[in-house]
């Protein structure tokens, strides 16, 4: 989360962002980013959310996501450089992708899911994915966030037994790193004074 940092304030500012210093890897990501601590509730609201169930070279993935998610979330205006203080950035490294047995061979905080179905009413293909934190965020149970997801894929019709039975599930998980922007601005000011000792 702190190269996504570099990346959005390198944008913002006109400036190129340095290269990445972690390994080299394929994964399947997405990066979060959310604004507050709101000062009704204390938490955090979504302001962008982008990613790829594809493996793909973590750089330039992560870069690309960024600023994605960042600036092309058609859900949000673009974040601006106003905003930058009053980010949290997460990024969801994405693994063990498997079949599930039913809509209810998961757990709620651990996997992550992806749903395909063919919609009843009108014969299209829907899929959508919710990560593995949606679900505790939102307060949802199984059956909640099966729903949920089902009306995320945009279909629009009742949710019956037999619809939720014809859903192909896949489960998955992810590891988080997650930093805000004071964070962010506190290991850069280390980072310097350890250069310059």
């Amino acid at each position: 989360c702190q190269y996504a940092f570099h990346v959005l304030h390198a944008h913002l500012h006109g400036r190129n962002e340095e290269p990445p210093s972690f390994a080299h890897v394929t994964t399947a990501l997405f990066v979060t980013w959310q604004t507050g601590p709101d000062s009704r509730s204390g938490g955090w609201r979504l302001r962008g959310c982008i990613g790829t169930l594809e493996p793909r070279p973590i750089y330039p993935g992560l870069k690309d996501y960024a600023l994605t998610a960042a600036l092309r979330d058609t859900r949000f205006a673009p974040i601006t450089r106003a905003e930058l203080q009053s980010l949290c950035c997460k990024v969801s490294l994405l693994s063990c992708f498997e079949t599930a047995s039913s809509w209810q061979d998961w757990v709620v905080g651990k996997h992550g899911l992806i749903i395909e179905f063919s919609d009843p009413l009108v014969g299209a293909r829907r899929t959508a994915t919710f990560l593995p934190d949606v679900a505790p965020e939102q307060g949802w149970n199984i059956a909640d966030t099966l729903e949920a997801l089902v009306r995320k894929a945009g279909y629009t019709g009742p949710v019956t037994d037999v619809l939720l039975a014809s859903l192909r599930v896949t489960r998955y998980q992810s590891s988080i790193a997650q930093c805000e922007y004071a964070e962010w601005e506190a290991s850069l000011a280390r980072a310097e004074a350890t250069v310059c000792v």
